[in-house]
């Protein structure tokens, strides 16, 4: 049910095409160019800690990966939770 809304949105942007552009302006000026997924970043965090993988999501500034990892402690100890800001 949720999905016909979603297709008649999609299919009345596509029909009106270029129809919300300003006069000169062509769709390619409005195209945005983001960088990789947060999964690279992730398993070199993982990989660098030794931890189990808890979330990786880009940050606001879509240069950055917020990685968090469950990083076990030794012996009798609680493991903690790390958190990393990394390069994508």
């Amino acid at each position: 049910m949720a999905r016909l809304p979603i297709i008649a949105i999609l299919a009345a942007g596509i029909a009106g095409g270029s129809g919300f552009l300003p006069e000169r302006a062509s769709a390619r000026d409005y195209l945005i160019l983001v960088a990789s997924d947060c999964g690279s970043a992730a398993s070199r965090v993982v990989r660098e800690t030794g931890g189990q993988l808890l979330s990786a999501e880009p940050s606001s500034d879509g240069q950055t990966c917020v990685v968090t990892v469950l990083v076990q402690g030794s012996g009798s100890e609680r493991p903690r939770k790390v958190t990393v800001r990394v390069p994508m």
